[in-house]
């Protein structure tokens, strides 16, 4: 059995809101609100979800950029949901982070060699001369020529810039690699050279990685495994042919239905959501998507319902859709398939 890296538990993240003459806190926006789900060695899990949906805060409470407001996170079975000083120094140098945008999350005073160079100051890693020609060699696997050392970031095009935000997350050789809608920023020319870059690099290293996007096309071309998040919360998660054949819950139903496809044949009805999308900081009682679910039932208004694992049997609202076979667990939060 595939032992799983990254394991995240009950993760919530409350945000304080305040407001008023004395800037009192007046309740919270529930960004990520009991997410769980692991990640197994050398595994791809993408994670897509509608703007604002909490994705990018999910990504960056792993990291430790933000703390948590309650779970748990585990890499390699422990636990460094607290750890500080240099316990974190040391987890941070197994997770590392792309950043959606490749301009803003590069400094652009220093110099692309000052940039890679850095990380291997803070940790303590090789001279002078032997971090110049590690990072001569990073440049070179990422795509961009020896000449790039003494340039700076506006120098370069988005995805030139990307390569080097890449270069940077590998280049102490992590274990996981988060990727905050890495290629979003880019031309959509340039996002596949990036994409076919991130493949090559992950079967080269082994990584293990959680990939944040809103764009399905893109999710599908790298993951192995798919997690969709609405509101906060994961809402069905399974691999990849599974979520695209046969999608369990009806958000994802409505979030594929939106996927452009060329041909005519192969395009999906339009379902268009209708209703108002619950405020995070006050979230609807029930289950969070009923206010725009074409299937919504009495019971769907009042109790949460839980993410379990969804069985050939139980698969029945969706009858013009081509049933998967794969052995992986498909899971859905939907009260459809507990009656």
């Amino acid at each position: 059995m595939i032992e799983s890296v990254l394991r995240v538990s009950r993760l919530k993240k409350y945000f304080p809101v305040h407001g008023g003459i004395f800037l009192r806190q007046q309740g919270f926006i529930h960004a990520v609100d009991d997410v769980s789900f692991d990640v197994k060695r050398g595994e791809t899990l993408g994670l897509v979800g509608e703007s604002g949906c909490g994705k990018t805060t999910l990504g960056r409470c792993i990291m430790g950029l933000y703390p948590l407001s309650d779970g748990k996170i585990s890499l390699n079975g422990q636990n460094i949901t607290d750890v500080k000083g240099m316990k974190l120094k040391a987890a941070r140098l197994k997770m590392q982070m792309i950043f959606q945008d490749p301009f803003e999350s590069l400094n652009s005073r220093h110099t692309v060699g000052e940039i890679l160079e850095e990380k291997y100051i803070i940790h303590n890693r090789l001279n002078s001369s032997e971090r110049k020609k590690e990072i001569s060699r990073l440049l070179e696997r990422v795509g961009l020529s020896k000449q790039a050392i003494t340039k700076f970031p506006h120098e370069f095009s988005g995805g030139q810039r990307q390569r080097i935000g890449i270069a940077r997350a590998i280049s102490l050789e992590p274990e996981v690699l988060i990727c905050d809608e890495p290629v979003s920023a880019l031309d959509v020319s340039v996002q596949s050279q990036i994409l076919n870059l991130m493949l090559t690099i992950q079967s080269e290293m082994g990584l293990t990685c959680l990939f944040i996007s809103h764009d399905l096309s893109v999710v599908r071309h790298i993951s192995d495994r798919i997690a969709v998040m609405y509101l906060g919360q994961i809402v069905e998660i399974a691999d990849a042919q599974s979520i695209y054949s046969d999608p369990q819950h009806p958000y994802t139903e409505a979030l594929l239905s939106a996927v452009p496809i060329p041909d005519p044949n192969a395009r999906r009805k339009r379902i268009i959501l209708k209703g108002e999308v619950p405020s995070p900081r006050n979230p609807s009682k029930g289950c969070r998507f009923h206010t725009r679910c074409r299937y919504v039932m009495d019971i769907c208004k009042q109790e949460v319902p839980l993410l379990a694992s969804i069985h050939a049997s139980d698969k029945t609202y969706s009858s013009d859709k081509t049933h998967s076979h794969s052995d992986s667990t498909h899971m859905a939060a939907c009260h459809l398939h507990s009656l």
